[in-house]
């Protein structure tokens, strides 16, 4: 494996940081992994170290890096929904130090994963894109995955019942926390009105490229996207597409924290960029 290098570079006048780790071999594919807020370029238990310089091991150059208002990088934090010009930076990026690279997959956790289907899969140099656990939040989506996810598999379990009966438990709270989440899946606020994961949803469904969605299987992110998604004609139809592949990973967390877990994420990427490498993904 070359050299890691600190590469600058800018976006609409800030100054911005990567860490490039380029890769032996002539693939002319190339990552670039965008961090979810509030994280920066090392990401969570060093996260995107690991996915990157194991990437870079399997032959595939590699660029994570601050975007403004992260990490060392300069300027205010425009919000996930306004990446689209830093995004682009980091792209050029990539290809200015490694001009070998013709096409750019984009690696997302979390919000930077909806920031790739807000605005990543737009960019002509992208030929496919990796989002994981995408970040769909919305209040009444939050409420509804809570009620299915949290109360009712609560209310199964022989635990729940017997810390009721045995006085440690207080009915009023749990019912309250109940009713609360129910009266929140009928509300409806002023995101509503154009909510953002719908844009998500018609994204995936429109770009051309492979897609690997990875869903943690411990997370409630995970869960009110795919919920999300499956209560949507958009969503459902995305979720169907032969471009598509998804992953869930039994026993994660929404970072994928632990060796296990960052290791289970660094090898489907690399299996999926090898079927994507060999156009068995095209």
């Amino acid at each position: 494996m070359m050299a890691e290098q600190a590469v600058q570079f800018s976006c609409e006048g800030e100054n911005l940081l990567g860490i490039l780790h380029p890769a032996a071999g002539n693939s002319d594919i190339g990552v670039v992994i965008i961090v979810g807020g509030p994280q920066y370029r090392i990401g969570s238990h060093r996260q995107f170290v690991h996915l990157a310089r194991t990437l870079a091991r399997e032959g595939t150059a590699t660029l994570r890096f601050d975007y403004r208002g992260i990490g060392d990088a300069g300027g205010a934090l425009p919000g996930f929904e306004n990446l689209g010009p830093d995004i682009t930076a980091a792209i050029e990026a990539l290809k200015r130090h490694v001009p070998g690279v013709r096409r750019v997959v984009l690696w997302g956790l979390c919000d930077a994963a909806s920031a790739i289907l807000l605005d990543g899969v737009h960019h002509p140099d992208v030929c496919a894109i990796v989002v994981a656990n995408p970040w769909a939040r919305t209040e009444a989506g939050q409420a509804r995955t809570y009620l299915k996810h949290y109360y009712l598999r609560r209310l199964a379990t022989p635990a729940f019942w017997k810390k009721l009966f045995s006085g440690r438990l207080s009915l009023r709270r749990a019912a309250g926390g109940l009713a609360e989440n129910m009266a929140a899946t009928q509300r409806k606020g002023e995101e509503d009105a154009a909510p953002y994961p719908d844009r998500m949803l018609e994204n995936l469904l429109q770009f051309a490229g492979p897609i690997l969605l990875i869903l943690s299987d411990n997370d409630y992110t995970a869960r009110e996207f795919e919920d999300y998604a499956k209560r949507s004609k958009t969503g459902r139809k995305a979720l169907k597409k032969n471009t598509l592949t998804l992953v869930r990973l039994p026993r994660t967390d929404h970072t994928f924290s632990g060796n296990e877990g960052r290791r289970r994420v660094a090898g489907e990427t690399t299996r999926w960029l090898a079927a994507l490498a060999s156009s068995r993904l095209a």
